[in-house]
């Protein structure tokens, strides 16, 4: 019993950057229509851009946590005017192969300039040590990644859930012709909202620093797992996305438990069962897929 607890809570916690970077992609995905699979190499970048603060110019992991997501933000809103942005009316094949090309671009030149060693990330003194949860000791890191991932889910939802802008946004992205029809421009929106799911992907990063090895290789061993979590919670839908996200996180634990040889393929099982039973995914809309 204590073992199958500990692995939920393992599941919990690696659900964490899964909900986190889902959400950026369900984001962008509804809104732009833009499958961007440059979203795991946001995602290294963020553990990256921790490593490098650290090691170059001495900022500490709390720093950094601020730093890295909004100077991503920033560069994934520049690319997103000046490439992505050109290409929103063509075929989605010619942003699918941009950002593809652009994750290779970004994974070689970070594996040519720091080679293919992984980096040490120490963890922050104030999060070292363990935390008696009763049943078990747990890691006291692994703890604060799973209360902040959750704070940021429930606090994006609040931002989209209770806010003018925030419903905007998430008609906008749920529903964008609609939107559109209703005579709100849209497109002042893709940029900011492009540039805050890349931001999300190097928040993840970050948090996965002094948790997992810093290696250029690390997002496209994540990224085709998110992709499946986004099919199932629904493509374009926000919450799916999160809830799906931790729910594959729980599974993939319970398979390290029971079926470790078969742990890897678990997700893209379910995937296939649900798209058999709900082609539009769990929380998915017949208009997302228009």
């Amino acid at each position: 019993m204590v073992d199958v607890t500990q692995q939920l809570f393992n599941g919990l916690v690696g659900g964490g950057f899964l909900a986190m970077l889902a959400l950026g992609l369900a984001v962008i995905f509804g809104m732009l229509r833009v499958v961007n699979f440059a979203h795991g190499a946001f995602y290294m970048l963020g553990a990256f851009g921790a490593y490098l603060l650290l090691t170059e110019a001495g900022v500490n992991f709390w720093l950094a946590l601020l730093i890295v997501p909004v100077g991503l933000a920033v560069v994934g809103m520049v690319l997103e005017r000046a490439f992505v942005h050109r290409l929103t009316r063509l075929d989605p094949l010619y942003n699918f192969l941009l950002t593809f090309g652009l994750a290779l671009i970004l994974q070689d030149a970070v594996k040519s300039q720091y080679g293919t060693q992984s980096k040490p990330y120490s963890r922050p003194a104030l999060l070292d040590g363990s935390l008696n949860l009763g049943l078990f000791e747990y890691p006291r890191y692994q703890v604060f990644v799973l209360v902040f991932a959750l704070v940021v889910c429930v606090a994006v939802w609040l931002v989209l859930a209770r806010t003018r802008v925030g419903m905007i946004i998430r008609a906008a992205t749920e529903r964008p012709e609609l939107t559109r029809a209703l005579g709100i421009d849209v497109g002042r929106w893709v940029t900011p909202v492009f540039g805050f799911g890349i931001g999300l992907a190097g928040l993840a990063g970050v948090l996965a620093a002094p948790m997992r090895a810093v290696h250029p290789a690390m997002g496209a061993d994540l990224i085709i797992t998110v992709f499946a979590v986004v099919v199932i919670g629904g493509l374009g839908s926000i919450f799916g996305a999160v809830v799906a996200g931790f729910a594959i996180g729980m599974v993939q634990a319970l398979g390290n438990l029971y079926v470790p040889a078969a742990s890897q393929i678990l997700v893209f099982i379910l995937m296939a069962v649900v798209l058999l039973w709900r082609p539009t995914g769990l929380f998915g809309r017949e208009e997302v897929l228009t």
